[in-house]
């Protein structure tokens, strides 16, 4: 059956054998007759770069894949965001947090990537149980904040939930376990949760794939999904590309990104083939 998939990566960086590897998996999902999609997910201005985006393309380009035009670029649709984030603080399940600049810089830092694996400690809450004046008064000093999620909140409205994985079944959505995760950020109406869940909604999207350490993840986009009233697509979580020391390859493997694989004079059908997809 013919499926809209997409690949959707963030320019922080060069492409290595482990994106590639879920971009090839993206676009055999789609199947013959089917859409595959590019998304770049450039929310994050402090670590997103163009050149990063234009190296996507020429990479993924020279290896041999073809996408739908036009790319969608996630920067150039924040009002889709904001819009979605208006309807979360209508329904009372968002709040502004506080904490100390140190942990709101590493949430915030955080907010925009993909949480690989478990992403710490669950937040405790503490200003979920601030009253409105005291979070009037914070907002007004000028105080640096991100907004959460109340996930009691959040669960309670939608119920119990669950979605389809192609490789694991049906699984029932627990997204309690992540806490009150980021879902937007005072600077950007939003943050990797929620532009995800929007986006693949949007783009039609009814099979998502993407790597293993990502299905906990998961657990939220299918709340946000019933909160937003929005289609809930399929999902793919594929093994993932490891390491000598079986840890997951990330862009700070140099040996392993495409650039340096390129010039050290591997083809493309090598690359391919060190990806997990030979011809």
């Amino acid at each position: 059956m013919p499926e809209t998939t997409r690949f959707a990566p963030s320019p922080t960086g060069y492409l290595h054998l482990g994106t590639v590897h879920s971009a090839f998996f993206a676009a055999r999902a789609a199947g013959d007759g089917g859409r595959f999609l590019l998304r770049i997910e450039d929310i994050d201005p402090t670590r997103c770069r163009p050149e990063f985006t234009e190296a996507i393309y020429e990479d993924l380009a020279w290896l041999g894949l073809r996408w739908e035009q036009p790319v969608r670029v996630q920067s150039q649709h924040l009002h889709d965001y904001h819009r979605a984030l208006a309807r979360l603080q209508d329904m009372g399940v968002v709040y502004p947090c506080f904490c100390t600049r140190s942990d709101i810089a590493q949430e915030i830092a955080r907010s925009g990537a993909a949480p690989h694996g478990a992403d710490g400690v669950p937040y405790p809450g503490t200003c979920r149980r601030l009253s409105p004046d005291e979070r009037a008064a914070a907002t007004r000093s000028g105080k640096q904040f991100a907004l959460r999620l109340d996930m009691g909140k959040a669960v309670a409205r939608a119920g119990a939930l669950e979605w389809h994985d192609r490789a694991r079944g049906t699984i029932r959505a627990r997204p309690e376990r992540a806490g009150d995760v980021v879902i937007a950020r005072r600077e950007t109406p939003t943050s990797y949760h929620l532009s995800v869940t929007v986006d693949d909604a949007l783009q039609g999207i009814t099979l998502v794939t993407r790597g293993e350490d990502l299905v906990e993840a998961t657990d939220i986009h299918r709340l946000l999904q019933a909160l937003l009233d929005l289609p809930t697509p399929d999902y793919w979580h594929h093994g993932l590309l490891l390491d000598a020391d079986g840890k997951r390859l990330a862009k700070r493997d140099r040996s392993t990104t495409i650039r340096n694989l390129r010039s050290a004079g591997k083809s493309a059908a090598e690359v391919r083939a060190l990806a997990g997809f030979p011809d």
